[in-house]
């Protein structure tokens, strides 16, 4: 992960969205109290958000992965769902 001072991402603000938004790769900004922060696309904190919330739902994670395993010949036909 790139690290940059909080005073060279001031200057460079417009550019750190940019590049954190197109290449989805976070930036650590730092501080002298150590303190630091990092800056993240928005996609990439709704896809975030979205995780912990799935993960959150009791029994999802081994549904998923239960779903994953399962063959496409062993799961229902669409004329089987009732939507």
């Amino acid at each position: 992960m790139t690290a940059i001072n909080v005073t060279k991402a001031r200057e460079n603000i417009y550019q750190l969205l940019a590049d954190v938004n197109s290449s989805s790769t976070p930036i650590t900004i730092t501080n002298a109290r150590g303190k630091n922060g990092v800056l993240i696309g928005e996609d990439d904190w709704n896809a975030i958000q979205e995780t912990l919330y799935l993960n959150s739902i009791r029994g999802m994670t081994e549904s998923l992965v239960k779903g994953r395993e399962t063959s496409l010949e062993d799961c229902i036909s669409e004329e089987e769902v009732e939507w």
